[in-house]
């Protein structure tokens, strides 16, 4: 290939006119069509993320901690975190498990199950550090066995206190019926369960998390802006459901909900890259130890946390819309939460990395999405 000399004048005017929004650097003139680049954005946020407890949670903590200001944690340990007692202790857990001078912030939820009772929400609102409910339907995903099984029977008075204190109630959007097929759920939970929820508390604020199909694209993009909003986590945005099977049965691509068909993935892309604000981003990032996936019955989760960034850069650069990837990690969610966005930046740098092969900790192994493959953004904290 014939090398060809850019001038440095000239590239930095292309990359400004290209994207007016987003802060560029052209490090250095290069040859052939090579250019390094750094991309500098408010510090994000994890709308969705779980941290487990005990030695996993001090082993995981620190790449969420690098990356995010702030997190949305998941509230399915064993046992659950269903009461603001619970979940100011597990905060607890979680600062002293940070790194030194960490600024990361956990924002704590509470397990919605079918005896929790309105004088408990009022309780975690009260408390400032609870700002979501997470329903989990009984079945659905990991350690979700003590989740709701009648929503509309049993946790009705709930869902009314919540509307009181706008408090928002975020959905693992997928029915648990053995006769729905696995890969329709979450279809059926937006027509059977989300929909009619919607429907008798217009005022209720929902997040619909991990969505992964066209379907959770239509709804959200159907309802009122800043009253219905979703996730989208870093596999959902570049896996589809043949990265479970090529070259045999890959345990660390299995989550739920489980990956779907390439048009989903394609719909669920246009929709992030699209600018719209009622997508965000939460990357679920699930760790577990590689024995438990690895085995006869593997649990579901993707350990993402190392590299959610770096993948949803190539996501939104393969689009042409690098322009519009601050408002998706760093805006969009603070926006509909109804909190300050960050005042820190973190730093995007176009130079390939390889993902460790797993991480250690006191009881073994936890392997990373994209193990031992090579990514193209590298992210560090200014």
């Amino acid at each position: 290939m014939q090398s060809m000399q850019y001038p440095l004048n000239k590239l930095r005017e292309n990359i400004a006119s290209s994207f007016p929004s987003t802060t560029f650097k052209v490090l250095k003139e290069v040859k052939i069509n090579i250019i390094k680049m750094e991309l500098s954005i408010t510090r994000p946020d994890d709308w969705h993320l779980h941290l487990r407890d005990g030695k996993l949670l001090e082993a995981v903590i620190p790449h969420s901690a690098h990356h995010f200001g702030r997190a949305i944690i998941m509230p399915n340990l064993k046992p659950p975190i269903t009461t603001t007692a619970a979940a100011m202790a597990y905060r607890e857990s979680i600062l002293k498990a940070l790194p030194i001078n960490s600024g990361f912030t956990p924002l704590m939820t509470l397990y919605l199950t079918d005896s929790t009772t309105p004088a408990e929400i009022k309780l975690a609102k009260e408390s400032g550090v609870i700002f979501a409910v997470k329903l989990y339907p009984a079945g659905a995903t990991t350690n979700s066995q003590d989740g709701v099984t009648d929503l509309f029977g049993k946790c009705m008075p709930v869902i009314e206190e919540m509307v009181k204190h706008n408090m928002p109630l975020l959905v693992h959007g997928e029915v648990t019926s053995p006769e729905v097929d696995i890969f329709d759920r979450e279809k059926v939970f937006i027509e059977t369960v989300l929909s009619p929820l919607v429907q008798k508390f217009p005022q209720l604020k929902v997040v619909m998390e991990h969505v992964t199909t066209m379907d959770a694209v239509k709804f959200v993009e159907s309802c009122a802006e800043g009253r219905i909003a979703a996730t989208v986590t870093p596999q959902h945005l570049v896996l589809n459901r043949n990265s479970l099977f090529q070259g045999g049965l890959q345990p660390h691509n299995y989550c739920l909900p489980v990956l779907k068909r390439e048009t989903h993935r394609q719909a669920i892309v246009s929709a992030v890259t699209s600018g719209s604000k009622r997508f965000f981003l939460g990357t679920d990032s699930a760790p577990h130890d590689r024995l438990k996936k690895e085995c006869p019955c593997g649990c579901a989760g993707i350990y993402n946390a190392p590299v959610a960034l770096a993948v949803y850069a190539k996501v939104f650069e393969e689009a042409g819309a690098l322009d519009k990837l601050e408002a998706f990690t760093s805006f969009n969610g603070p926006d509909f939460y109804g909190l300050p966005r960050n005042t820190s930046k973190i730093t995007l740098r176009k130079t390939p990395w390889k993902v460790p092969e797993s991480f250690s900790y006191a009881s073994g192994h936890v392997v990373p999405m994209f193990a031992g493959e090579m990514l193209d953004w590298l992210p560090s904290p200014v």
